[in-house]
């Protein structure tokens, strides 16, 4: 009975040793996920900082950049301010004379903004401006003053008859520019359309994306069918004077001979002040007399 008893506490012990090894083995398990834990947590905010510390150089890094971009911007603005820079521009064409426009143009390498009107006769010469790379802009299809100002859907849809005519003419879809015929605070409108109708147009047009651009020098060419080259000369230097930016009328139709004849005293003339040469662009502001809402 002893002997029995023996070998049941030795089989006790053996169960007892048993449990307290598996149990030793779990807590070891245990702390070992413990350990690795800790471990991954502080590998996970190491990472986190790292990424915080970045963000924040990035964000100092962005604001450097910005000031710079502004102090840019600033200087540029500044610079355009002080540049004195010339827009030629050409109403009512093409014509008989504007191959001789373009010649003189070429010859001073010079760009310029033709606001065109249609006239299928002279496909060829829409061509010839745009392969020149100048501007071709939209002064309406018909220029009949009585039936674009008759009303706002008259008015839109005969600029958007000359833009269909120019895309297919020259195989590309001109700027969205525009030149109201008789400039945005005509009068004549108030025959056809009423006092309120222009008041009407510009904002339409402008909702369609079209940038307007009148003048702040005339040559006065259509002040006589046909004006002494001499007048139209010393208008156009003598308004340029004290103002930097320019944009200058001009008319491109056959009784204008004399605007041709002037146009290269005019070009030496701003030449010998200093001025540069651009086209008028759908990324400016715009320019009208009249205030767009």
């Amino acid at each position: 009975m002893f002997r029995r008893q023996s070998k049941a506490m030795k089989i006790t012990r053996m169960v007892v040793f048993t449990a307290l090894i598996i149990a030793l083995a779990g807590a070891v398990s245990v702390e070992a996920a413990i350990l690795k834990i800790n471990s991954d947590n502080n590998k996970l905010l190491s990472e986190m900082k790292e990424v915080n510390d970045n963000n924040d150089k990035i964000t100092k890094e962005m604001a450097s950049l910005e000031t710079s971009l502004k102090e840019k911007q600033t200087q540029y603005q500044e610079q355009m301010k002080n540049r004195k820079i010339a827009y030629l521009t050409f109403d009512d064409g093409p014509s008989n004379h504007t191959g001789k426009i373009l010649d003189i143009l070429k010859k001073y390498d010079i760009k310029a903004t033709f606001f065109v009107t249609g006239k299928p006769q002279l496909a060829s010469t829409y061509k010839a401006i745009a392969e020149g790379g100048h501007i071709l802009a939209n002064h309406t299809y018909s220029h009949d003053y009585k039936y674009v100002y008759s009303s706002v859907n008259n008015f839109t849809d005969d600029v958007e008859k000359l833009e269909k005519f120019l895309t297919e003419t020259t195989g590309v879809a001109p700027q969205p520019i525009l030149r109201y015929p008789g400039g945005s605070n005509n009068t004549v409108s108030y025959s056809y359309g009423g006092k309120k109708l222009m008041d009407e147009i510009l904002p339409v047009m402008k909702q369609k994306g079209y940038v307007a651009f009148d003048w702040n020098v005339d040559s006065t060419d259509a002040s006589a069918a046909r004006q002494s080259k001499d007048v139209i000369v010393k208008t156009v230097l003598g308004q340029a004077n004290g103002q930097n930016h320019i944009i200058i009328l001009m008319h491109d139709l056959d009784p204008k001979d004399t605007t041709v004849e002037a146009l290269p005293e005019i070009i030496e003339g701003l030449k010998s002040r200093g001025y540069e040469f651009e086209v008028l662009s759908k990324d400016m502001n715009s320019y009208t007399f009249k205030k767009i809402p």
